[in-house]
């Protein structure tokens, strides 16, 4: 795949701008899947995504095509979503009333054609807090977290997209892993799925 991008982005440098758009079609879902992980909104997801792929198309000139692109897409994405955490601490909680609803909470939002089993909704329900506990967690942590476990990406992948020493990569999914270990045991268990 990464000589047919390597040929997508010559093309797009010659001035065919066409070319790029086969590039986004192939790291679009991937890229939205990451920033949606590391932001948890639709909405900043798609923005972000939207944004990382002008930015690269802008800077394409810069593109050393010796590396993988999807490296260095990953860590625009990655770097504007912290960039986004940052400027914006999270201002919603999954027991906050929706806005206009009448006393709807965020666990309410969990659509259904029908009655869904127990077990069904525990694991959705579970899910969405982790998912949350992991937006919780600090910046540093939030991003080797998704990109390990989310992404199933390798250390060295993330190394270079965070621009971080593997040493620094590895001790930070460890002190991450125990951050959200340490969220998610202080839980009742009926929020972890355990018995009522």
């Amino acid at each position: 795949m990464d000589a047919i991008v390597n040929k997508r982005i010559k093309q797009v440098l010659n001035g065919n701008q066409d070319a790029y758009t086969e590039i986004v079609d192939l790291y679009q879902a991937r890229l939205y899947q990451v920033c949606y992980r590391m932001l948890g909104n639709k909405h900043e997801a798609e923005d972000i995504t939207q944004e990382a792929f002008l930015r690269a198309f802008i800077n394409l000139h810069s593109f050393d095509q010796k590396r993988k692109f999807s490296t260095w897409i990953f860590r625009i994405a990655t770097n504007l979503c912290i960039d986004r955490i940052r400027k914006k601490k999270p201002d919603y909680h999954l027991d906050a009333q929706v806005p206009g609803t009448d006393g709807l909470d965020m666990y309410s939002q969990v659509a259904a054609s029908g009655a869904l089993p127990v077990e069904q909704l525990e694991k959705m329900e579970m899910q969405e807090r982790v998912q949350y506990e992991i937006s919780r967690l600090p910046d540093k942590y939030r991003s080797v977290i998704v990109l390990k476990y989310m992404e199933e990406l390798p250390l060295q992948e993330i190394s270079e997209i965070l621009d971080l020493p593997l040493g620094t990569v590895k001790t930070r999914i460890h002190r991450g892993r125990e951050a959200l270990r340490k969220q998610m045991s202080q839980l009742p268990m009926t929020e972890v799925g355990g018995k009522r």
